[in-house]
């Protein structure tokens, strides 16, 4: 097994990031175990049936297929999250945004809150599971990606997310609704500009164009959203986006002429303008 494992990280050397890594949780996979079990029996012999699936796995992620779509899972807050070829990897900056909504939630708040463009649910279940007394609604467009959302929120139990599918606030609409229901309106939507597909990762391409492609600028999703989200939104509530790195100049554009005040960009660890966000006033002036 320890020659497997070298072998492996030397074959994904060239694909930069963490090829032992990659190697490491491929072959638990291949096993049907967990990493941390390969430690246990690092000088086992490997059957030759799961040799094959190994190999396999490594020559899929050669060509650039993300590990978390080869294992079918992904760790993000804390939560293991199944992924399919219907949604996108969650990303470890995307949990900047979880960390910037739960700041803006009091602990114990009974809050509506809405997740638009959920993919495998990760921002509404991470917020679902910090904030249990808040009532999360969380909607897609992709019917696949939503069987998947419900699917994670089933196996880890959180019962105060509903999944609701369509686009954007299409599924919040109900005859009779009163308006600004919801405390907070978050989404992580697709920013991709029309000319940069060549310049992305080519990890990419595993992953749903839909929820990746935003239009020539890369904006299309941020103006639908900002322009509908003060309709939705109670007297004083947030909206929340995470966006490229190079948008947050436009984002926040987008969020004070939708007559959004208290506008701001946390940078992400890299130092990189990741998540903007506004609110809604509370009163007329």
């Amino acid at each position: 097994m320890d020659q497997l494992l070298r072998d492996g990280a030397r074959r994904l050397g060239g694909l930069g990031g963490s090829p032992r890594l990659d190697a490491e949780l491929l072959l638990a996979h291949a096993l049907g175990q967990g990493r941390e079990d390969l430690y246990r029996s690092l000088f086992a012999t490997v059957p030759a049936d799961t040799e094959a699936r190994y190999a396999a796995l490594l020559a899929r992620r050669e060509a650039r297929c993300p590990v978390a779509q080869l294992t079918g899972h992904r760790e993000f807050w804390s939560l293991r999250l199944e992924v399919t070829p219907a949604t996108l990897v969650p990303r470890p900056e995307t949990e900047l945004l979880v960390e910037r909504v739960l700041e803006r939630i009091p602990a114990d708040a009974a809050w509506s809150v809405a997740d638009l463009g959920t993919g495998s649910g990760a921002i509404a279940l991470a917020v679902a599971r910090e904030r249990p007394a808040c009532r999360v609604v969380a909607t897609d467009l992709s019917k696949p990606a939503l069987a998947v959302a419900r699917r994670n929120a089933r196996a880890l139990n959180i019962l105060n997310v509903t999944f609701k599918q369509g686009n954007w606030f299409e599924p919040l609409i109900r005859p009779g609704a009163r308006k600004g229901h919801f405390h907070l309106l978050v989404s992580n939507p697709p920013y991709i500009a029309a000319d940069e597909w060549k310049l992305t990762d080519p990890e990419l391409g595993c992953e749903p164009r839909i929820a990746l492609d935003g239009g020539r600028d890369g904006l299309d999703a941020y103006r639908a959203i900002t322009a509908s989200a003060p309709r939705y939104l109670h007297p004083g509530g947030w909206l929340l986006l995470e966006h490229g790195f190079r948008q947050g100049d436009e984002v926040r554009a987008l969020l004070k002429g939708a007559g959004f005040h208290s506008v701001g960009t946390t940078a992400d660890l890299a130092g990189r303008p990741r998540v903007s966000e506004g609110r809604i006033r509370e009163t007329v002036p």
